[in-house]
């Protein structure tokens, strides 16, 4: 079935707009890392990776990469003035004593009702590798996720209840999908923002759950102003 969706950039740019100034930020590896080169240059904005950085910049120019100054995810990054770099276990402290306002992070599935599912699937040809994810779901203020709403399969990823191990239980806040923005609300999945082209209707029917409702005021183009 085809339909608008938005690309990756554009849902990097749709959670860069909603992070506000002066936050301190860790962004998952993959997909999440992205929000980087999105975030506005007129606010102050704290990026924090798992091995021990704080004050990372957008990626480099190719060939301006440093070897040695690299993410989680072991992709190079930069880093702005008054950043620093440090011992491994300072930044897990960092994570689990809640000291980070934000998190970013993929997903597998996430349920309903906020539970996470992002560090293994069951497939017997896949590594198993919870890594810090389980220390930034919990430990930080606000978990936000960015994934395709839907497998490749076509079914939901956000689902009644989670079929993978669990990485966190009942903590994420917001998803940021290629089809919407979807908050996750003691009443159910309130829908902020749908893809131009695409009803609510159809939107529901591809999440699969009945416990969902669009906010007055949602709109579709995520580049509105």
């Amino acid at each position: 079935m085809l339909m608008n969706r938005w690309n990756r950039d554009e849902m990097a740019a749709r959670v860069a707009r909603d992070v506000p100034e002066g936050a301190y930020v860790n962004l998952g590896i993959g997909l999440p890392t992205l929000v980087a080169n999105h975030l506005a240059t007129d606010r102050e904005i704290f990026l924090h990776s798992e091995n021990g950085i704080l004050g990372m910049g957008p990626a480099p120019e190719p060939g301006r990469e440093d070897p040695d100054l690299v993410n989680a995810g072991k992709q190079p990054v930069t880093l702005l003035d008054g950043g620093s770099y440090f011992h491994h276990a300072d930044s897990f402290a960092m994570m689990r004593g809640g000291h980070l306002d934000i998190c970013v992070l993929g997903a597998f599935q996430v349920s309903i009702t906020g539970d996470l599912a992002n560090w293994h699937t069951g497939a017997p040809d896949t590594i198993p590798a919870v890594g810090g994810a389980m220390d930034l779901a919990i430990g930080a203020k606000r978990v936000l996720v960015m994934m395709d709403h839907l497998t490749k399969k076509g079914e939901s990823k956000i689902v009644e209840r989670c079929t993978y191990p669990l990485t966190g239980i009942g903590c994420v806040r917001c998803i940021y999908t290629d089809l919407a923005v979807i908050e996750i609300t003691s009443d159910g999945l309130a829908v902020v923002e749908i893809v131009e082209g695409l009803s609510f209707e159809e939107l529901a029917r591809l999440t699969g759950t009945g416990r969902i409702r669009r906010l007055p005021g949602a709109y579709h183009d995520a580049h509105a102003t």
